[in-house]
């Protein structure tokens, strides 16, 4: 996967949350899509980033709704 398709898929992912949790800010989603993205990037490993970061980011957000 070259960078420029992994920053595509990224961008996939912010707007798959976006739809998932519509309460929650696009700015915030990004927020934190891009925080779990920058803990991945020292992986050599590329081809599940976008996965991991969905995963991250989905678990993050569900944990700034209130129950």
């Amino acid at each position: 996967m070259t960078n420029d398709e992994e920053l595509h898929h990224i961008e996939q992912v912010i707007d798959r949350l976006e739809r998932r949790f519509p309460d929650v800010p696009r700015a915030s989603i990004e927020q934190v899509v891009h925080s779990a993205h920058a803990h991945f990037a020292t992986g050599k490993v590329r081809d599940f980033v976008p996965l991991l970061v969905e995963r991250a980011a989905r678990e993050k957000i569900r944990g700034l709704i209130p129950s």
